[in-house]
């Protein structure tokens, strides 16, 4: 690897949607930085099996009523 082009680790802040903060290693900001999440573990859908966005068709069937027998 080359030499001195890799950014430094250092300690920083990090601040989840509910409040909770801890540090951790990184390459953000300066030494001490305070990282505000705006999507985490704890709030996203992904995660926590909540509410996503499906659609009531299915992706082949939207397409075929779309665009039917298009180039057919």
């Amino acid at each position: 690897m080359k030499k001195d082009i890799h950014p430094e680790y250092h300690m920083i802040n990090v601040v989840m949607t509910d409040g909770t903060t801890f540090q951790t290693r990184s390459t953000y900001g300066e030494p001490g930085a305070t990282l505000q999440l705006d999507i985490d573990p704890t709030s996203h859908p992904a995660w926590t099996g909540g509410p996503q966005r499906v659609s009531e068709k299915g992706r082949v069937s939207a397409f075929k009523n779309k665009f039917g027998n298009f180039g057919l």
